[in-house]
């Protein structure tokens, strides 16, 4: 039972912790720590979420999550004369069904991005063109502002001929840097859990302002890469011009320099930026993410 409570009140406490952090302000000044510190708090919850429906059902046992899983797949026994015995089979399908849930949508979510990706470079294929003015980078021949980067194991930056006549070369050059940016950092696998566990959970508040902050940081993140190539005013003017221009909406499965919301913030940020982390505060953030991100698991391993 102790390890129940345990593990319960560390799921409580991510909740918690993900609930504050979606209105703090200090992410902004340190988005790659913040993104992984938003990563262990969405593993530890939903390891620590399961364990605890586990560890309650399995607590006669006395072998903790894991061994005691073992032992019930040899010998299961539940009364159900026993109101006691209900409670625990009510917790432990519970604790199936969540994980099973949680899993299912994961899977479903990169399955369904993945064709969407397949589609798009196959579309591609048939209506883009290479530009010598911006070599290794897909045209696409339409009046409207695009630029997004479809990611992969091949990964591709496209654009519209609506861009080219936008932007000027100082700007475009931001732009792309920017797109570059979310190809080689991987920018889709960080925001596809929490995509996931946003259609697993839809009626959460936490979950949706979660993912809402994580898309911010992961467009922050790429701009602070792309400002080390580029002057972050040009990226700021070009973000801008986006704004007011028609733009194309971000194809599924694809990260565009101007989706979602908050692009004012990044603009702001860009122009004025804040001061750094210091670099301990940082070093402590990332400790304490990887602190909680071994609790659960260690929690499933150790005997109750």
């Amino acid at each position: 039972m102790i390890a129940a409570a345990v593990l319960a009140v560390l799921a409580l406490a991510c909740a918690v912790g993900a609930w504050r952090l979606t209105s703090a302000r200090w992410p902004w000044r340190a988005p790659r720590t913040a993104i992984l510190l938003w990563q262990s708090l969405g593993v530890t919850w939903g390891l620590a979420t399961t364990g605890a429906l586990f560890a309650y059902a399995l607590a006669p046992y006395g072998a903790g999550v894991v061994h005691g899983l073992s032992i019930l797949l040899t010998s299961a026994e539940f009364d159900v004369r026993e109101p006691h015995d209900v409670i625990r089979l009510c917790a432990l399908l519970s604790g199936f069904t969540l994980l099973t849930v949680l899993v299912v949508v994961l899977v479903a979510a990169g399955a369904q991005t993945l064709r969407a990706r397949r589609r798009h470079r196959m579309l591609l294929k048939l209506i883009a063109r290479d530009e010598p003015a911006v070599p290794g980078v897909r045209v696409v021949d339409h009046p409207g502002a695009a630029a997004y980067c479809l990611p992969g194991l091949k990964s591709e930056v496209v654009i519209s001929a609506g861009t080219l006549d936008l932007l000027s070369q100082d700007e475009l050059d931001a732009m792309l840097a920017h797109e570059i940016a979310h190809a080689r950092e991987r920018h889709d696998l960080v925001l596809l859990p929490f995509g996931a566990l946003l259609r697993a959970l839809p009626w959460s508040a936490v979950v949706r302002d979660a993912q809402a902050a994580v898309a911010l940081l992961i467009e922050m993140a790429a701009d602070d890469r792309a400002r080390r190539f580029c002057s972050p005013k040009r990226l700021a003017t070009a973000l801008l011009r986006f704004g007011a221009a028609t733009a194309v909406p971000t194809p599924h499965g694809a990260l565009g320099a101007t989706s979602g919301q908050n692009v004012m913030a990044r603009v702001n940020r860009l122009i004025k930026p804040d001061i750094d982390l210091p670099a301990h505060v940082r070093y402590g953030i990332l400790a304490a993410s990887a602190a909680l991100a071994v609790s659960a698991p260690l929690l499933w391993l150790l005997p109750a």
